[in-house]
């Protein structure tokens, strides 16, 4: 069973696998710790990750990005058409009410939501692993932002689903931050006394701060705070726009006009800021950045800050609210962990530590991989495969979460009746069980929402799931609270928040009351009367309930829209490959017939390969051979085999010839010597057995110094007559002949039988008579008895 972990990033993600050894960040395909979160769409296949960071430029129309920050929205949300839209260069469309992406791919326009593409990513991640692992992926840990909503996390689910992973836990990044950072601890203090730890993740696209209390095999998520619009992306944007302006005004191009110069400008911007991070000055030079022109400028650490002064000011606001929400001052805070890439900008670590009032800032766990380690982690705590030291993680609800419906006209004008209550508020505990009482005679609705829908990420719906009980039994003796209307049932209905951080209505139910008498044990004086116990039984309520999960024939559509887009993407690099396959053998062939292979082929041969050759390099650059199938390539392939092998079994004969002939002259030696030694160790081994190797050896030593005189009468240009694999097989019969014989083990020495001593009889006993056995009146000895204590 693999153990693997995801931190799912808006640039990049990073997959982590859990060995005996530890958590390793493995590499991709090109062999990078990260792979770009992109999925590319062509006429022939979809690309993913590396591949389709190689088509960006080229394909940027089809090549969708950020999905982190496109999954579980709706394309009419604020923040989809005025932010995201700024990152991306693909058309956005409404795809069955959630945002997606219109596309050409296989020659026609196709749409796909934010879920089908990430599920296309995630599978890809998927592969990495199954090829690192050597073995199938299926359950997985993907850490998220911890301000996504119940709808984005559910579309996650969904995406992992259509990618055939099981999600064992939807972990939040910076929780998963902090397990990587304290489960590897062995100094942690007691429960009463806690290490406060602030961790500050500035990424790509947003920023998370989380107040984490740790204690020996405990985490507890004190408070976070986001600004999910404050990341590396917002600094690339202004110092597009900054060198934009200055090369319209020096050079007269509009790089805001071509994606591609965008490209080519976003690239050049994000070393600048790299060498910006270590360094006072940074030139900026970008070839052929549009109509030919290369274009150059350089920028100063003062007017960098400058320009992204607006991203700075932004970083203070959530640290405080973290800080304000945890209820700790700056004295109980006992360190402050830097993640994620900005943070390695000292304006960045400025603004930080000016409010912690100047307290030291560590970079202890690595910054760009910590997630995905603490992802990898908390995979193995829930897989049977690891053991993990016992550690508790308690994470908390970033949002109010109510429950609301409509007041039951049952019960009378009179009663007062509240419509919604907070049942998971901010900071409530991750996982987390309530059990909620309602009154009611008939069926009823509950809805679950978010109670501030101002504090959710742009415009998501805040409406989370509806839950409705299909029928209420009347009510029974016991059951209904005295101020409530007695014709009225008391109806429990069982809410769970999980480690997904999602919300799920789990059962509904009623009690019975029902009591049974018990005898009671006597008493001197006389009988006790039978004591009542009362026996609590919970009755089930039919129930559906609704959430914004894609439905069950939904999924199952996607996943095989899914499997068939995989099966002709393998297809397709399968035909790529044996065309690759037949062009290599059409120049290196060639190539080696007028070098290695000039000795082995006859000229009758040479002439008919090299027509061949010809005539399969020629078709393979016509229009049928540029996009034929994979059968027709690797039927060419084999058409040029026939011809071609015996030339390159004769060299490769030829070549291995001597090797194998002087391997099977050593074994020959080597047993004759070993049959002719005299050694003790062979000394009880017939002499008929021993002189049967001999014979063996001799025989086919006597085979291989003819057959070496015949190969040697043969030109090289025509089939050998001592091949290899003869040669490899008569050693492996003198092998198998000798080696029974010369380890037969010696014999036992014979066994001799001793008298006994004679002894001379105790008092009492008689000798037995010499033809006759001892008498067994004594029990023989086996070892020592047990006995019974009373």
């Amino acid at each position: 069973m693999a153990v693997v972990g995801v931190d799912f990033g808006t640039l990049h993600s990073k997959i982590g696998v859990a060995r005996h050894r530890g958590i390793d960040i493995i590499v991709n395909e090109v062999s990078n710790r990260q792979t770009p979160s992109l999925v590319s769409f062509g006429p022939k296949q979809r690309s993913i990750g590396e591949s389709a960071k190689t088509l960006e430029t080229s394909n940027f129309r089809n090549t969708v990005g950020s999905l982190k920050r496109l999954i579980g929205r709706t394309y009419s949300d604020p923040e989809i058409q005025e932010v995201e839209k700024k990152f991306t260069h693909v058309n956005l469309v409404d795809v069955n009410g959630t945002v997606g992406a219109k596309v050409n791919y296989l020659g026609e326009q196709r749409a796909f939501s934010a879920t089908q593409l990430v599920g296309m990513y995630l599978a890809k991640l998927r592969d990495i692993a199954a090829k690192e692992l050597k073995t199938g992926v299926t359950d997985i840990v993907i850490a998220v932002p911890g301000w996504y909503t119940d709808i984005q996390r559910r579309a996650v689910l969904d995406a992992a689903q259509i990618a055939n992973l099981n999600v064992l836990r939807l972990i939040n990044d910076t929780t998963a931050i902090a397990l990587g950072y304290g489960i590897t601890k062995s100094d942690l203090p007691e429960a009463d006394n806690p290490r406060h730890v602030v961790f500050v993740d500035v990424g790509h696209s947003s920023l998370s701060v989380s107040v984490v209390a740790f204690s020996k095999g405990l985490l507890q998520v004190k408070s976070t705070a986001y600004d999910r619009h404050a990341g590396g992306r917002d600094i690339d944007y202004a110092l597009i726009q900054h060198f934009a302006t200055e090369f319209k005004k020096k050079y007269g191009i509009d790089v805001l006009s071509s994606p591609k110069a965008m490209f080519r400008l976003g690239a050049g911007c994000d070393r600048v800021k790299k060498v910006l991070s270590a360094n006072t000055e940074s030139p900026l030079n970008v070839e052929s950045i549009m109509n030919d022109i290369d274009a150059t400028s350089k920028l100063n650490r003062d007017e960098y800050e400058a320009l992204i002064s607006g991203f700075l000011d932004r970083i203070t606001a959530p640290i405080e609210q973290a800080l304000a929400d945890s209820g700790l001052t700056l004295d109980q805070i006992d360190a402050v962990e830097l993640v994620g890439g900005c943070t390695r900008i000292p304006a960045v670590r400025a603004k930080i530590q000016a409010v912690f009032g100047g307290k030291p800032l560590s970079t202890t766990l690595n910054q760009d991989e910590a997630a995905a380690r603490g992802a990898t982690f908390a995979c193995a705590m829930l897989s049977p495969v690891f053991r993990v030291r016992e550690f508790t993680i308690q994470d908390i609800t970033p949002y109010d979460i109510k429950v609301q419906w409509e007041r039951d006209p049952s019960t009378g004008a009179d009663v007062e009746e509240d419509t919604e209550l907070i049942v998971f508020p901010k900071g409530n505990n991750i996982p987390s069980t309530k059990v909620l009482t309602f009154y009611r005679k008939a069926a009823f609705d509950l809805e679950a929402r978010y109670a501030l829908p101002d504090m959710l990420p742009g415009g998501i719906n805040p409406w989370i799931a509806r839950f409705t009980a299909k029928s209420v039994p009347p009510p029974v003796p016991g059951s209904t609270s005295p101020d409530k209307v007695a014709d009225l049932t008391s109806v429990k209905v069982k809410t769970r928040m999980n480690l997904h951080g999602v919300l799920s209505f789990e059962q509904a139910y009623y009690e019975e009351i029902e009591e049974r008498e018990e005898p009671a044990a006597m008493d001197v004086d006389g009988e006790e009367p039978p004591k009542k116990k009362r026996i609590v039984k919970k009755k089930d309520i039919p129930f559906v309930w609704g959430n914004s999960s894609l439905e069950t024939p939904v999924l199952d559509q996607l996943k095989q829209a899914e499997a068939e887009m995989y099966a002709a993407d393998k297809l397709v690099m399968d035909t790529e490959d044996r065309k690759n396959a037949l062009e290599e053998y059409v120049y290196d062939t060639r190539g080696k017939l007028d070098d290695k292979y000039a000795p082995f082929v006859q000229s009758g041969e040479k002439e008919k390969l090299l027509v061949a050759l010809q005539e399969a390099e020629d078709w393979l650059y016509t229009d049928e051979g540029e996009d034929a199938t994979k059968s027709a390539y690797v039927a060419r392939l084999d058409t040029l085999k026939v011809l071609g092998d015996p030339v390159t079994n004769r060299y490769r004969e030829s070549e291995s010839r001597s090797y194998n002939i002087s391997q099977l002259r050593d074994t020959i030696n080597s047993y004759t010597a070993q049959a002719t030694s005299g050694d003790e160790k062979f000394a009880h081994i017939d002499e008929k057995d021993k002189q049967s190797i001999v014979e063996k050896c001799a025989t086919i030593q006597q085979w291989l110094d003819d057959m070496v005189a015949r190969q040697s009468e043969k030109p090289k240009n025509v089939d050998p007559v001592l091949k290899g694999s003869e040669i490899s097989k008569k050693r492996e019969e003198i092998v198998y002949f000798a080696t029974p014989i010369l380890t037969r083990p010696k014999p036992k020495p014979p066994k001799v039988d001793t008298p006994p001593a004679s002894e001379t009889p105790k008092s009492g006993q008689q000798t037995p008579a010499p033809d006759q056995p001892p008498t067994a009146d004594a029990p023989k000895d086996n070892g020592p008895s047990e006995m019974d204590v009373d």
